[in-house]
């Protein structure tokens, strides 16, 4: 679908320490494995995180963000690999 990465992971934290602990894991997670990020971008206040792996990009939404944005509809032609709800 992009010529940028091969997948996007979009999720959403209820609260500002929801959505840094959401980031921390998944740069720990990660860096256990030699996985380091290109690029960050964003806040946790400013309720969108972005962390750039190459081939993968997260975003970490707060909901009113998520809503706004509505990135989901924008990538709702790609095949989804797992949904939680």
């Amino acid at each position: 679908m992009c010529s940028f990465a091969d997948y996007f992971v979009m999720c959403s934290g209820e609260s500002s320490k929801q959505i840094e602990a959401i980031r921390d894991e998944i740069g720990h997670t990660l860096k256990k494995q030699g996985i380091r990020p290109h690029h960050y971008e964003g806040t946790v206040d400013s309720g969108w995180l972005l962390m750039d792996f190459g081939d993968v990009i997260v975003h970490i939404f707060a909901p009113i963000e998520r809503e706004l944005y509505q990135l989901d509809q924008l990538w709702s032609l790609a095949t989804p690999v797992v949904r939680i709800q």
